[in-house]
């Protein structure tokens, strides 16, 4: 039993300080090269700082809704809801999402909604849109800000980021992005 105990306390050793030490600061390191030193992307808006890899709250018609939020676009306690998708609970609160979108975009059928639109993701924070999750909204943007459905398509084509590589994930739009995009239009 001895030759047993003394190897694990010796790994459990060598783990605890390799990876609260050695491995932790040999991230931050690689951390400090990427841009603004791994922190995400800032974008000052009327002098207000946003970060573009998490999402901010839109409700207004004029722009484009970001994913709903489990936890109510706090990045500080970012998670899901944790309800099971047979969940009473759940299952009224997309319910009431649906109802609210479809009232606010009703040249929208029920089929064409996004299941993106009504449910939150994992995090709760994520900031971006599939192309088709932005599209569906481009009438009532155009409608509330009395311009054509073909430059709000124009916005979202400019700002659809491809797959990386050209292979993994898919197409999306940043909703940040693509809301600082539709103010700046002249």
């Amino acid at each position: 039993m001895k030759e047993n105990i003394m190897p694990a306390i010796r790994l459990t050793l060598f783990c605890a300080v390799f990876f609260s030490g050695v491995y932790t600061l040999s991230i931050l390191g690689i951390a400090q090269m990427a841009p603004n030193q791994g922190k995400g992307e800032i974008v000052t808006v009327n002098g207000k700082n946003h970060h573009i890899n998490v999402a901010q709250k839109f409700t207004e018609n004029k722009y484009f809704w970001s994913r709903p939020s489990a936890v109510d676009y706090n990045a500080a306690g970012s998670g899901g809801s944790n309800k099971g998708p047979n969940n009473p609970d759940y299952l009224a609160e997309v319910e009431a999402r649906i109802d609210t979108f479809l009232l606010k975009n009703p040249m929208v059928k029920r089929s064409e909604v996004p299941s993106e639109l009504v449910t939150a993701s994992g995090s709760g924070l994520d900031p971006n849109l599939s192309v088709q999750g932005a599209k569906v909204q481009v009438k009532r943007i155009a409608q509330s800000r009395k311009i054509s459905e073909t430059k709000v398509l124009e916005v979202i084509h400019k700002n659809t980021e491809k797959p990386f590589l050209g292979l993994l994930g898919t197409e999306k739009v940043n909703v940040l992005r693509l809301n600082i995009a539709l103010d700046n239009l002249k």
